[in-house]
């Protein structure tokens, strides 16, 4: 069956939670309602009752058994989908400011990153670009974005291994995988630690219909969306919202499906107008969407919204009640301005009460006075040291109305409570999210249709927090407006708020990837060339999933000799055996379930993933996927370290080595070590190793290199120790039952498959 499972790329995928369940239950609906007749009971046709119960037992016999068969495909397909998918590519995308100068002499040899640079970031444009590129030039553009992806491991590694905390530096993730594994992969590392979440699900709206294989629709959506928020609830803080934006099409059931995922919480519809030209349809031109906010039931956390608007950017010259001069004399001074720039260049200080203004002398500048256009002599609204700081910060400033030069101030509004209608031109998803994208990689280079304007994505985000250290997640990333929105709220605060962006489309590598990459360099953009080259100091992260139709191409179905001969023997257990158990069984050791055996070289686990028709063999990241999969918090990334072995004559230690350093890519053993915090606290240290068919070598090897980084399985420097294939490290026995040395092959596998039923 599998084997010929061609259909595969051709339909949705729908796997049914508990088939066998429903199919028995079924069965037993039929046969009550179809086979036996209740009402010929105690009639002269009560002789068939007979007949009746004997045709039963036939149907349920063979009915179990299509329906146990029916089940184990499907729960199979259920355990393939359910698994925690490996990581087949991380890379980090990372500003040259951020980069030890040790590394730049073989950046600029980089042909690859420098092609991309000028693709990117138009470098070839710059005053100074020379061919081949300088380290000066390096060094007087910070915020060129290195891509790891552009280098040989050696250099990949000692440059993550050179960022000391590289989580807490990292400012961006990027996954480009399914939504659904995505979400599966981050429950055990960001489990309760999103500050928010904003979403905009494709939906099936009249001009933009989801294109489904199965023709559903409506109920495909639905199932798409259910699993995503209950996965995605589980990473919300407790007192924080998730917002989704959807139109009038999907609204209702969107509304169903949020209230029984989110059971604790209100639901708050906001309207925003997208687009105020109106979208042509019968009966009504549409012209909003809506904002569907969860918020904890009872919790009043939607953030104030602060009055920015032109009428509070007033005068500073007092008007009204207690304006005049003589209501406070300390407010009377002169403030003296350059009459062709118009920068505030003196203030003075104040008049006495009776002291008369004196002449001005200067024909460059004009002393502005707080007197009104009837010649009253007034005041202004702040003090004299006030004032000169709010001229620092651009606060207080001269402007010339009609000739005449005045001073105005820009008076922080009140906060206010955010309305349920949001309108406006800077939400129009036109100028703000089409054109934007058109702006930043030229007209017509867009790949991605319909992006939402970046101001109410901004406008969203800052409603959830307050927090500039935020975490914000969007599970259905598309062009990467929230990442942008997120780089621009911190580029102007200075805050240092993350985001995490999912998407599968193909569009990752064309659109939303370079998108970032290109807000990070310059904050305005134009005809797909940068405005300025103000960027923004910065480190993301990307990383690749496996499919899931990747893990069906990579099973292989295996049988032994001598099960095979059982099975062929006895006629009973050969139909349980293929009713029940043959996918388990025959495909244990695929390397998409986990291969043990090639944990012995993790460092070239491969499996065969799918680029749109090529399918390549790739190497596993076995260690990123770990470290999500124990839900680490990373403080280091070890480089690979290579050894030669060396035998060490100790009586009290037969087989003893010592390991001396080889060359990167030579020498018998290979180390890497990655150092973090786990989520309950626990300092731990991971140690990956290369290993032989020797093992008691394999394990004087790793002796020899717990001696010589001086560990220790008995002190407390490390609270769990994490090392992968067989040892006889000494173990203790942790407060709480666990043992202090974990084998990785063990937490790797429990932790893959320990899986929540949707």
């Amino acid at each position: 069956h599998l084997n010929d499972y061609t259909a595969r790329n051709t339909f949705d995928y729908f796997i049914h939670k508990d088939l066998g369940g429903f199919l028995r239950r079924e069965l037993d609906f039929y046969l009550k309602n179809e086979v036996m007749f209740l009402d010929d009971l105690n009639t002269e046709k009560e002789r068939r009752v007979e007949e009746y119960i004997t045709k039963i037992k036939v149907i349920k016999s063979i009915g179990h058994k299509i329906i146990e068969f029916l089940a184990q495909i499907e729960d199979f397909q259920k355990k393939l989908w359910l698994k925690k998918k490996f990581i087949v590519q991380s890379d980090y995308c990372i500003t040259l400011d951020k980069v030890d100068e040790s590394f730049y002499p073989e950046i600029i040899d980089n042909k690859k990153q420098i092609e991309e640079w000028k693709k990117l970031f138009a470098i070839d444009e710059i005053e100074g670009y020379v061919e081949p590129l300088t380290i000066k030039f390096l060094k007087e553009n910070p915020y060129l974005v290195l891509d790891t992806a552009f280098y040989d491991e050696n250099f990949k590694e000692k440059l993550i291994e050179s960022i000391d905390n590289i989580d807490e530096k990292t400012d961006g993730l990027l996954i480009h995988s399914e939504n659904f594994q995505a979400l599966s992969l981050l429950q055990e590392r960001y489990r309760g630690l999103m500050d928010g979440i904003y979403i905009d699900p494709p939906y099936n709206s009249d001009g933009n219909e989801i294109i489904y294989k199965n023709g559903y629709k409506d109920s495909s959506w639905a199932s798409l969306m259910y699993d995503r928020l209950l996965l995605s609830k589980d990473m919300l803080k407790k007192d924080s919202t998730i917002c989704t934006l959807i139109d009038e099409c999907e609204v209702s059931i969107l509304s169903l499906l949020l209230k029984q995922v989110f059971k604790q919480y209100e639901i708050r519809p906001v309207i925003i107008e997208y687009n105020h030209r109106g979208r042509a349809k019968s009966n009504f031109s549409v012209t909003h969407e809506y904002a569907l906010w969860m918020i904890p039931e009872g919790r009043d956390i939607i953030t104030k919204q602060k009055e920015i608007s032109e009428d509070i950017r007033r005068n500073l010259r007092r008007t009204g009640t207690g304006s005049t001069r003589q209501s406070s004399p300390t407010m009377f001074y002169g403030i003296e301005v350059d009459k062709d720039t118009l920068e505030i260049i003196n203030v003075t200080e104040a008049l006495d009460i009776n002291e008369e203004i004196p002449t001005h002398t200067n024909e460059n500048t004009v002393m502005v006075w707080p007197i009104d256009d009837e010649g009253i002599e007034r005041r202004w609204y702040y003090g004299i040291d006030r004032v000169r700081n709010e001229v620092k910060a651009g606060t207080v400033w001269a402007k010339k109305i009609a000739g005449k030069i005045q001073i105005h101030y820009y008076q922080a509004g009140k906060e206010k409570i955010r309305k349920s209608l949001w309108t406006g031109p800077a939400l129009d998803s036109s100028t703000y999210g089409s054109e934007l994208l058109n702006d930043i990689f030229g007209l017509g280079k867009s790949e991605f249709s319909f992006p939402k304007s970046i101001n109410a994505v901004r406008q969203c985000l800052e409603s959830m927090t307050y927090e500039k250290d935020a975490i914000y997640l969007d599970f259905f990333a598309g062009s990467g407006t929230t990442g942008h929105a997120v780089i621009n709220l911190n580029r102007e605060d200075e805050g240092n708020r993350k985001y995490i962006l999912v998407e599968m489309g193909e569009y990752f590598d064309t659109v939303l990837k370079p998108r970032i990459q290109k807000v990070i360099y310059s904050k305005e953009w134009k005809n797909g060339k940068p405005v300025d080259r103000e960027g923004s100091s910065h480190i993301f992260k990307y990383i690749k999933l496996e499919s899931y139709d990747d893990t069906l191409n990579n099973l292989t179905m295996k049988i032994d000799s001598h099960g095979q001969k059982v099975i062929e023997q006895y006629a009973h257990i050969r139909e349980q055996y293929m009713l029940s158990y043959i996918l388990d069984k025959e495909t244990e050791g695929s390397m998409s379930l986990l291969n043990i055996d090639s944990f012995k070289n993790p460092f070239d686990y491969k499996l065969n993933i799918a680029n749109g028709l090529e399918t390549k063999e790739t190497v596993v990241d076995l260690v990123e996927t770990f470290n999500y999969l124990i839900g680490l918090t990373v403080h280091s990334i070890g480089a690979k370290e290579y050894f030669d072995v060396e035998p060490v004559h100790d009586e009290n230690m037969p087989g003893k080595v010592k390991l001396n350093f080889a060359k990167y890519g030579e020498g018998e053993y290979v180390f890497k070590e990655v150092e973090g915090i786990l989520r309950t606290g626990e300092k731990a240290l991971i140690i990956w190793r290369n290993m032989t068919d020797d093992i008691a070598k394999d394990n004087a090897a790793l002796d020899a290199y717990f001696e010589k980084k001086r560990y220790n399985t008995r002190d407390f420097e490390y609270d769990r120790i994490y090392v992968n294939g067989d040892n006889n490290l000494f173990n203790l026995k942790l407060a709480d039952e666990t043992w202090k040395v974990v084998l990785i092959e063990e937490e790797f596998k429990k932790k893959m498959f320990d899986v929540q039923e949707l």
